[in-house]
């Protein structure tokens, strides 16, 4: 499949209305400079460093090459320099990214959700994680991944650690959204994202060959007609409030969505130069 890739693409382009409200929100609120002092010290990047290249296989044109060149091309997509990518032993899929402080970002996958995904599949998900790095998302993402596990003891006070965990949250998710825009420019094709979404919510090596999309995008307008009703909607809040991601039929919707505007469309018009395939040919290059 041929892609754009997106020379000068910036943050802004792609970021979703809900990250940036946010996003704002979350600058203005008491007590986030304590919590990333006190979370975030340079021992703290040391030791997620030292955890992932000690016990991890780091991707490389010599490891894994084929899901390297996954990186690379997404990489040169989104006009973003390649970070470390780690693949971890691990049975939840699950993929997250690492980056603060100006240090050396990395991405890391689990063993799991590479079994589960096909090659376009987890180029997508490389490209949202690479979503993150793009919108400079690193210190509020790994502040929400260890305040979790630590706002109880932030000398901030119970209300405020709770308010301050909360609001993390709210972020997260909405950022998620932008990342998904993320996957969905790497992959230039919803529905290999919305496939994902899918597999995350119900699949399985051998489950997934059975699946329908077309059915399990038919599930977010149920879900999003208990909206109409006001204990549905209120049953709604109180399912996400402390979710770190959006529900996946809802991402799925969103992204197919998005793909549908003239928005998408004109980014890739504008910002896009059309790549073969081929990193190492640069005849493989032309303009859009």
């Amino acid at each position: 499949m041929e892609k754009s890739v997106l020379t000068g693409l910036r943050a802004n382009h792609f970021r979703h209305p809900l990250d940036l409200k946010a996003t704002e929100s979350l600058k203005q609120l008491p007590g986030l400079g304590l919590a990333i002092r006190t979370l975030l010290r340079p021992t703290a990047e040391q030791f997620f460093y030292l955890e992932n290249i000690a016990t991890s296989v780091l991707v490389g044109p010599h490891q894994l090459p084929e899901i390297y060149q996954l990186l690379v091309e997404a990489c040169q997509v989104l006009d973003l320099e390649s970070p470390q990518l780690y693949v971890k032993q691990h049975p939840v899929p699950n993929a997250y990214t690492f980056a603060m402080r100006g240090k050396q970002p990395f991405i890391v996958v689990h063993t799991s959700l590479i079994e589960l995904l096909n090659a376009q599949e987890l180029q997508a998900v490389i490209g949202h994680e690479l979503g993150h790095l793009k919108c400079d998302h690193g210190v509020y993402l790994t502040l929400a991944n260890l305040i979790a596990l630590a706002a109880s003891q932030l000398p901030l006070g119970p209300a405020l650690a709770q308010n301050l965990q909360s609001q993390i949250m709210e972020w997260v998710r909405c950022a998620e959204f932008t990342c998904d825009r993320a996957a969905l420019l790497v992959s230039q094709d919803d529905r290999v994202v919305a496939s994902v979404l899918m597999k995350l919510a119900g699949g399985s090596p051998t489950l997934s060959p059975q699946l329908n999309l077309d059915a399990f995008l038919s599930q977010a307008h149920d879900y999003e007609d208990l909206s109409h009703d006001q204990l549905g909607a209120f049953l709604k809040q109180i399912r996400t409030q402390e979710l770190t991601h959006p529900v996946p039929v809802l991402r799925a919707k969103e992204i197919t969505q998005w793909h549908s505007t003239l928005d998408y469309q004109k980014l890739l018009e504008t910002r896009g130069i059309h790549y073969n395939g081929d990193s190492t040919n640069k005849g493989g290059w032309r303009n859009w």
